[in-house]
């Protein structure tokens, strides 16, 4: 019986290219200016750990911005980068340059699935303070009071790793078999059912993930069945 529902963002609940171009053009954009104004308070600990990552030491702010615009460019999960895109990204929900973007199925399913008690939480490679702005902050209406927690990679682990979600699980205090995980990246299904979950993959049209077995696909969160 599913008892918890984790959900996947980018290519799950909301398109890939909102993510990429949204999230990551604004960061991007703003990520110099963020740099040099709170590089002695807030972006401390992001210069700190880029220099330590990139082995440049003494990397200037102008240089760990170049750095860090490469990582998000390649998509690199580093954990400085996720710091900084979740101070940007942060103003930029709060000064209306940013909405949380999903597909048209998911607000109506996640609000049935809440009614009917199930728990729902989201895992995403973004970082906790992003994906809680992407649901407040929602096209489609505050969707975060539907939420009951959020993870990310520091808080939960790499998404291809089965001891993260045996972590998770332990967090939430549901055992595995009664926690359904929903993503599009065949990778981290294989990762949660070795770590004892219930999984569907969801494909969706235009993106970028193929579906692969042995796993259950939808196109559509109305198409999944809750027992």
């Amino acid at each position: 019986m599913t008892r918890a529902i984790v959900l996947d963002i980018e290519g799950t609940t909301s398109p890939t290219d909102a993510v990429r171009t949204d999230l990551y053009g604004y960061t991007a954009a703003h990520l110099p200016a963020w740099l040099a104004e709170n590089a002695d308070g807030t972006a401390v600990s992001v210069i700190t750990a880029t220099r330590e990552l990139a082995g440049e030491p003494h990397a200037s702010t102008d240089r760990v911005a170049d750095i860090l615009r490469g990582w998000l460019e390649s998509d690199v999960k580093a954990e400085p980068l996720k710091t900084a895109q979740g101070a940007i990204c942060a103003q930029g929900f709060r000064a209306g340059a940013l909405h949380g973007r999903f597909f048209d199925d998911v607000a109506p399913a996640l609000n049935a699935w809440h009614a009917d008690g199930f728990a729902l939480f989201v895992y995403s490679s973004g970082s906790v303070r992003n994906q809680r702005d992407w649901f407040t902050y929602a096209d489609a209406g505050d969707l975060s009071d539907l939420i009951t927690d959020h993870f990310d990679l520091v808080s939960a682990g790499p998404k291809r790793e089965p001891t993260s979600y045996t972590s998770i699980s332990a967090r939430i205090a549901v055992p595995p078999p009664e926690i359904l995980f929903l993503s599009d990246h065949p990778d981290e299904l294989d990762a949660a059912v070795t770590a004892g979950w219930t999984v569907v993959g969801v494909h969706r049209p235009g993106e970028p993930n193929p579906a692969r077995p042995p796993h259950l696909w939808v196109s559509s969160f109305a198409d999944i069945e809750l027992d």
